[in-house]
């Protein structure tokens, strides 16, 4: 079957770029579908190029501004055969071009949800999160099936009146949990960092959404004196974060890394904190939790069912603290559904195949 997907992924490691992970996951789907188009929502600086690898075909829209995106996929799509059913990577900007180019087409919409718009800190978090949250209820409600990554996703949609159960599948997004199962912690970063008696972790994006700020003034308050607290991850916030784990007197005990590879961290790491504001999934959880580490999150994606210790934001460092004087030293992980990628893969691609039979 012939499978066209709007995307808007434009980072260096997704889907518009050779070598990368994403690219990697597309191939496997255009393999079990046969043929898969991507419209990838792109800006012209960019500088992606389209590509063909098999059954996968990549068109980015090297568009002037984000105006251009949803007129720029129109282009493309009237230069492609027909598809069999189109399939959005989330419910606003992709998921409007998604749905007028399947309109045009006649064929089935299948929306892709992975993160909790219908959460009031997502709405309060700008305005364009607010008109991308009304935009939802009107896409969702003209989909043939919905893909959510977690149950509290789905639970919204159905308590809210936008789907019914029966049009909602559940499939997280899949995670290489073996890769951390068997990272040994990296020797010289284990030797920079011991003198300190507990290595809290934050695995994260620093922007404002994450609220990283949360972990940066438990850990001022509770902390004992003896911890540090690693920060791998970049964004627009890094500078300020900064600057703020400097004045709570934290010049020595926390530690901003930018972007790594997570896994030798969780190696090292005795707690996880995850601190979000909202989520879809989680995928840090279950990164952690699959190392064996225990994680202090926020109530927000899957961590209640992946096994997490949850807490409020208010709540947050007192929990923090009950944990350093006698949380449980490890953690398990709880209700992962893939046993190896392939499994994830066909499980994808059942879903969107399962609109064509609706």
């Amino acid at each position: 079957m012939r499978v066209l997907q709007v995307g808007a992924d434009r980072s260096k490691r997704g889907v518009l770029f050779p070598g990368t992970d994403a690219r990697a996951r597309q191939a496997a789907y255009a393999a079990e579908f046969g043929d898969l188009d991507i419209i990838a929502f792109s800006l012209a600086q960019d500088d992606a190029e389209p590509s063909v690898e098999g059954a996968l075909r990549i068109y980015p829209t090297s568009s002037p501004s984000r105006f251009g995106y949803i007129p720029d996929a129109w282009q493309i799509f009237r230069h492609l055969p027909r598809p069999e059913v189109i399939s959005a990577q989330d419910p606003f900007e992709t998921g409007v071009a998604a749905y007028f180019l399947a309109r045009i087409a006649r064929v089935p919409l299948h929306i892709q949800i992975h993160t909790d718009f219908l959460s009031a800190a997502y709405r309060r978090h700008s305005i364009p999160n607010r008109i991308r949250a009304l935009v939802a209820r009107f896409i969702l409600s003209r989909a043939s099936r919905v893909r959510v990554v977690s149950e509290r996703l789905k639970r919204s949609l159905v308590e809210r009146g936008i789907k019914a159960e029966s049009d909602v599948t559940v499939l997280p997004i899949f995670v290489d949990t073996g890769r951390f199962k068997e990272v040994a912690p990296d020797e010289r970063l284990a030797a920079r960092l011991s003198r300190y008696t507990k290595k809290l972790l934050v695995v994260s994006r620093l922007e404002p959404e994450k609220n990283v700020a949360l972990a940066l003034h438990a850990f001022a308050s509770f902390a004992q004196g003896g911890e540090c607290l690693i920060i791998v991850g970049d964004g627009s916030k890094r500078r300020e974060l900064e600057e703020t784990a400097k004045n709570l007197g934290l010049f020595d005990r926390v530690f901003f890394e930018g972007e790594r590879d997570p896994a030798p961290y969780y190696a090292l790491a005795d707690l996880v904190l995850l601190t979000s504001k909202y989520e879809g999934y989680g995928a840090v959880i279950i990164e952690a939790l699959a190392a064996g580490k225990p994680v202090l999150s926020t109530d927000v994606g899957i961590a209640k069912e992946a096994g997490a210790l949850v807490a409020t934001e208010e709540a947050y460092g007192r929990t923090l603290a009950e944990w350093l004087k006698s949380g449980a030293r490890s953690g398990t992980l709880a209700a992962y559904p893939y046993t190896d990628f392939a499994q994830y893969v066909n499980a994808y691609c059942a879903d969107i195949m399962s609109s064509i039979k609706k």
